[in-house]
């Protein structure tokens, strides 16, 4: 079972926007979405554009769902569950994260 590994201050978060944390040498981009009082991380690497610059990307959501457009060619990953909109047979791994006591930690 993995354990909660602090990665920043819930000071250091951009509100509804991404920032990019390096966690165990692999690029996580973490979101947050204060009107939820939500916080999602998924890879950093967009695997249809073949970059790591998923954090970059702008949020919003589809149909209530929270997602992030990739900055490169548009296209939408959900925050909760990785799902690319438009391509169903592509996904970016989820990531366990949580604020607590004004530290944001995340399941690695």
């Amino acid at each position: 079972m993995s354990a909660w590994t602090t990665i920043c201050s819930k000071d250091d978060l951009q509100p509804n926007s991404g920032i990019c944390a390096l966690v165990g040498g692999k690029q996580i981009a973490i979101f947050y979405m204060p009107q939820l009082d939500a916080v999602y991380a998924i890879d950093n690497w967009d695997p249809i554009g073949k970059a790591n610059v998923l954090s970059r990307g702008l949020i919003g959501d589809t149909d209530g769902a929270p997602m992030v457009a990739s900055p490169l060619y548009k296209q939408h990953f959900d925050l909760a569950s990785g799902q690319c909109a438009e391509e169903e047979d592509v996904k970016v791994a989820t990531y366990e994260i949580q604020i607590k006591d004004g530290k944001v930690e995340i399941k690695a």
